[in-house]
């Protein structure tokens, strides 16, 4: 008897480890121990956790301001234009060269109108004749002793024969060109002695009392840039900057460009400035 009750209690405790061990194993992956173990120390198996990365503040970045457009300029005369010749001649004289200092009203160019002459003193002579013609005739009327007529004809010939020499005292006025405004001669596109034909370009005459400053601007300025702006002009020839005021905008926008012509004024009259220099606008708009 005491054989079998030990032998009874092996099985027993074989049973009971067998079931120990089964209930353990899905109950220590359930992370849930049996209640017959919770008064045994508990070992947690502890999984490592993947590394967390501090999270980054989001960062916008700072839209930087439009880059402003560099805005090229050139320095022009306030006026200027082409002399040219309105009578086919010889050039008998030409008193100025290029770079000349001019003044308004000074004679530039004179021409050889020797042919013009001539024809005004015929024109003179018949004129004379045909007046003593028509007194004739106005005395013969009164006589009864000519037509009605023969009268007519007569005032009409001395009408005509004025009618010339006006013509040719207007082109006699042509043989000289005077400077229409003071100023500096541009270019010089003839010589002396050298024959001319009508519309022939002589001279270029620019009026450099005032140099004016010819750029394009965005359109989207003129909110800010009215005529009375001040700006600076920096000049490459010079390596100087000069102020400037606007003096008139264009009258009309450039559709495609979406721009619009300006033209400001040098304040003073530097010496060392020219026109055709070229050079950068500086432009301060107000935000």
């Amino acid at each position: 008897m005491s054989m079998t009750r030990i032998a009874l209690t092996s099985v027993a405790a074989l049973v009971g480890a067998v079931g120990m061990a089964g209930l353990s194993a899905p109950s220590l992956a359930q992370g849930n121990p049996p209640a017959a173990t919770t008064a045994a120390p508990r070992i947690a198996a502890i999984a490592p956790r993947a590394a967390t990365a501090p999270t980054a503040a989001t960062v916008t970045p700072v839209a930087k301001p439009a880059a402003e457009p560099e805005l090229r300029a050139q320095l022009s005369p306030r006026r200027y234009t082409t002399l040219a010749a309105e009578v086919g001649a010889r050039i008998q004289r030409l008193t100025v060269t290029e770079g000349a200092t001019i003044r308004a009203g000074q004679t530039l160019v004179s021409f050889d109108c020797s042919l013009q002459q001539a024809q005004l003193q015929r024109a003179q002579a018949t004129i004379g004749a045909a007046q003593k013609q028509l007194a004739t005739q106005r005395r013969l009327v009164e006589l009864n002793a000519t037509g009605r007529q023969e009268l007519d004809q007569a005032e009409a010939e001395v009408g005509k024969t004025r009618a010339e020499m006006s013509q040719i005292q207007v082109q006699l006025s042509k043989c000289s060109i005077a400077a229409p405004f003071s100023g500096r001669v541009g270019e010089q596109k003839v010589r002396e002695q050298q024959y001319v034909q009508p519309g022939q370009a002589l001279l270029e005459v620019l009026d450099d009392s005032v140099l004016e400053v010819e750029f394009i601007m965005p359109s989207r300025w003129l909110s800010s840039v009215r005529p009375g702006h001040s700006l600076q002009f920096a000049v490459d020839e010079t390596g100087k900057s000069y102020p400037a005021k606007v003096q008139r905008l264009g009258a009309k926008v450039d559709p495609v460009s979406q721009s619009i012509k300006v033209t400001a004024a040098i304040e003073g009259r530097p010496a060392e400035l020219v026109a055709g220099m070229s050079g950068r606008v500086l432009v301060q708009r107000t935000p």
